[in-house]
């Protein structure tokens, strides 16, 4: 009779911390430290291949729904309902930690990153669920981005490269994974450190640094050298003049924080409703991510396809001064926050830079004698940082991702603008409340660990 027989499986998890810990205090610290830099630079070159392939997997998802609306213009009346549906059922069913962005779940693995590496959150199952079903809602013409689901495979990715070295599993691992999903998925390095900075690490500490910009300088290179030195959203050569600059720059900060924190402040009342209705349509969620369907579907329809997928096509015509029609703005926004409150997997890093560049496009006949593009430049960094509420993150990642270098000063002044009044409308920032409902599943891992 063996001794597991009397034991819980509480009781064999935490007698398996002990030893683990018993272990590591035996481990000599220069072989820790080696394993740990062996570990990271693995996991770099691993998640920005499969950033790449997932941003492959993505466009071809995007070109299969359009032939298929070529060949059936209103076939996405049926279809998108029933994948949205489709979808939400097997999230629902099989990989509830695959749901949504994919960034608040890394944010609530920080917490207690030991114990959430062998949780869900961050495991290589609910990283492999993320993938296919967001590359499925892609294939529906959902209005997401691959960016954030990036960021939760990229940290699990991280997390089981760092498990197979015998590397105790920190916060900064966690950071680090997530901080170069965002740099291979744009193709931009610094936006990656600024996003670890302002969105996954509460406290940035050196050790950490150094960690995540190994990490994105490795994932970056793995990008560069395969995809090449392109330029994300275009190029955007055009500045503006300081007295233009000084009008504009307060006009589209606070159009764009409104409409930003409006978007946050609505998406977190739904995720903790409070109102009976808003309880009642949360009740039955596969019936609602249907009707979230159907909304996308004729807005798909009506606007000739404008607000289908990543919007980034439109939003790089846009950035180039080609220009686009005005309803583009608030369409897409709508597609999105339909997406958005299915509760499906993917991200709203794209979608949002697209709605932004919608908003600048509503000002350029404002402004006429500036240049559309740099007008379109401040769209997207206000309704962005209304959003995500990460301002030097939406400056690195609009400038790095259109080398719109000239435009430095403009982006950072309409980001601050827009960052305060987001405040004002939603004092909760987005991820961070989207956090909230997966604080249990990590505080019950770590009681586990103890």
């Amino acid at each position: 009779m063996t001794i597991a027989r009397f034991l819980s499986s509480d009781d064999l998890h935490r007698l398996a911390a002990y030893w683990r810990r018993r272990r590591a205090s035996h481990i000599d610290p220069s072989l820790v430290v080696l394993r740990r830099r062996v570990a990271t630079g693995v996991g770099a070159v691993l998640l920005g291949l499969v950033a790449l392939g997932f941003a492959k997997a993505g466009d071809l998802a995007q070109h299969g729904f359009a032939r298929l609306v070529a060949l059936w213009p209103y076939a996405p009346l049926v279809t998108t309902p029933a994948l949205f549906a489709g979808v939400m059922f097997l999230t629902a069913r099989w990989a509830p930690d695959a749901r949504g962005s994919g960034i608040p779940q890394v944010i609530a693995s920080t917490r207690a990153p030991e114990a959430s590496s062998r949780g869900p959150l961050v495991s290589m199952r609910t990283a492999a669920a993320k993938f296919g079903l967001t590359i499925t809602m892609l294939f529906a013409g959902a209005s997401v981005g691959r960016e954030g689901p990036t960021v939760q495979i990229s940290a699990a990715l991280m997390v089981m490269v760092h498990r197979l070295f015998r590397v105790p599993i920190t916060a900064g691992v966690l950071i680090a994974g997530g901080a170069a999903g965002v740099a291979a998925a744009f193709n931009t390095p610094l936006a990656g450190v600024a996003f670890a900075i302002e969105e996954l690490a509460s406290a940035y500490e050196q050790k950490v640094a150094v960690l995540v910009m190994a990490a994105v300088m490795i994932a970056g290179l793995i990008s560069l050298g395969i995809a090449g030195d392109y330029v994300y959203f275009g190029a955007m050569r055009q500045t503006l003049a300081v007295a233009a600059m000084l009008v504009i720059c307060p006009v589209a900060g606070i159009l764009g924080g409104l409409a930003g924190g409006l978007f946050t402040r609505l998406v977190l009342s739904f995720a903790a409703p409070t109102h009976p209705l808003l309880k009642r349509l949360r009740s039955r969620p596969i019936l609602f991510a249907g009707s979230c369907g159907l909304i996308v579907a004729v807005l798909g329809i009506v606007t000739g396809g404008g607000t289908w997928g990543t919007g980034y096509e439109t939003t790089r015509s846009l950035v180039e001064g080609t220009g686009a029609t005005l309803w583009f703005g608030p369409a897409k926004a709508l597609a999105t926050l339909a997406t958005t409150l299915s509760g499906t997997p993917g991200g709203i890093f794209a979608p949002s830079l697209a709605v932004g560049a919608g908003v600048g496009n509503l000002l350029t006949p404002i402004f006429p004698g500036n240049p559309a593009g740099a007008v379109v430049l401040l769209g997207m960094v206000a309704y962005f940082t209304g959003v995500v509420r990460a301002p030097l993150t939406a400056v690195i990642i609009i400038s790095e991702a259109t080398a719109s270098r000239g435009m430095i000063v403009p982006l950072f002044a309409t980001a601050l603008i827009a960052d305060g009044v987001s405040a004002l409308v939603s004092r909760e920032r987005l991820y961070h409340g989207l956090a909230k409902p997966f604080l249990p599943a990590v505080k019950t891992s770590a009681s586990v660990d103890e």
